[in-house]
């Protein structure tokens, strides 16, 4: 245990605890804070040794290597939350702390009966993460939400503000995780939701799920409980006995193309084109109607990966192909390797490259 302007820095310690994967080896250095200087105290540390210093969450969107991290790990601890409803106007304002559980932010927006975020319920991680990512879900995107991110800019040693447009969002990413990737440390995102709109429910899975419940007009509250079985019955949300949930989400994001490639995909697959599943492109791409996302399950099915499908002690979820699964003792090895396979498979069958979606922590280049 070492001490550098007051904040206590640990060594040695194992990540695999951190990550909903379980899975990589040890941080040389790791410190746990809520404190914004302390934060920025953490990040003069590892200038001053020589090393870079990452910043961890919630740890469901991150894949650590068998060798660990030469570096400082920060996990962000702060953990308030708060509900402001605008005056003169139909909406609330959320407001969070980075390391506040993503999810009791979608409960705290329904039970105002703000709109806005309700398909994104059951997402693991933190606050501080969904920007970066830009997470989204069954057809909702935090980006269309997000008022205001604050965050610490670790070059200038100051606290700043971005607005939405700002962050410059698009399927996945963001300017924190691109252009700017490593420069800030996000420490409270603002959230701007609409009173009384009716929920998102123009997602397949969704829709089926209230057909099949004969429920015609649910509530926001009906909504995010739908989503969050939906996500159970995939894998997607974390149980403490179910198997499939010891992974990182969707670890293969859905692949956004032009329109012109759906009738080639449609060729292979044996299909119409109408029936290859495909979703708007999204946030970033211009003009919407020459791109569409493709279900990148679809894409893993279709190149010969069934639910289960294993190699070593790393797995397809029995449950959905997009997860990548720790079905006990894998290594991040064994992780990288079905991953490689799944892409490789992808691309042999349809031309099309999966991209995966956590974050690599300690592998080299």
């Amino acid at each position: 245990m070492l001490y550098s302007e007051g904040v206590t820095i640990l060594e040695n310690v194992e990540l695999a605890q951190y990550t909903t994967l379980g899975v990589g080896g040890s941080a040389r250095w790791f410190v746990e804070t809520g404190d914004e200087e302390e934060m920025l105290a953490a990040v003069r540390f590892a200038r001053a040794e020589g090393v870079q210093c990452f910043v961890l969450g919630g740890g469901s969107n991150l894949l650590v290597s068998d060798e660990g991290f030469n570096g400082v790990v920060l996990r962000i601890a702060n953990d308030t939350l708060a509900v402001h409803a605008l005056k003169d106007s139909a909406a609330v304002l959320v407001e969070a702390d980075a390391g506040v559980e993503w999810d009791a932010v979608v409960r705290a927006a329904v039970e105002k009966n703000a709109a806005g975020i309700e398909c994104l319920a059951g997402i693991p991680g933190s606050v501080g993460g969904t920007p970066v990512q830009n997470v989204g879900a069954y057809g909702q995107e935090v980006a269309s939400a997000i008022y205001q991110v604050h965050a610490i800019d670790l070059e200038a040693e100051r606290r700043v503000r971005f607005s939405q447009e700002e962050c410059g969002f698009a399927y996945r990413r963001s300017i924190f995780n691109t252009t700017r990737k490593g420069r800030y440390v996000i420490t409270h995102v603002q959230y701007h939701l609409n009173i009384g709109q009716r929920p998102h429910i123009e997602y397949r899975d969704v829709k089926t799920y209230f057909e099949q419940h004969g429920v015609a007009r649910p509530t926001l509250a009906e909504t995010a409980a739908a989503v969050r079985e939906i996500r159970a019955r995939k894998g997607m949300l974390l149980v403490a006995d179910d198997a499939d949930s010891r992974s990182a989400g969707s670890f293969f994001k859905n692949p956004v193309v032009a329109v012109d490639e759906l009738a080639r995909l449609a060729a292979i697959a044996g299909c119409r084109v109408a029936d290859v599943p495909q979703f708007p492109a999204g946030w970033g791409y211009e003009p919407e109607d020459c791109m569409v996302k493709l279900s990148a399950a679809w894409l893993i099915e279709l190149a010969g990966f069934s639910k289960g499908f294993a190699m070593g002690r790393a797995g397809l979820s029995t449950k959905h192909v997009l997860a990548i699964v720790n079905r006990g003792g894998a290594t991040a090895a064994e992780i990288v390797a079905l991953r490689d396979a799944v892409i490789e498979g992808v691309r042999a069958r349809t031309a099309v490259r999966l991209e995966q979606e956590p974050v690599l922590l300690g592998f080299a280049g």
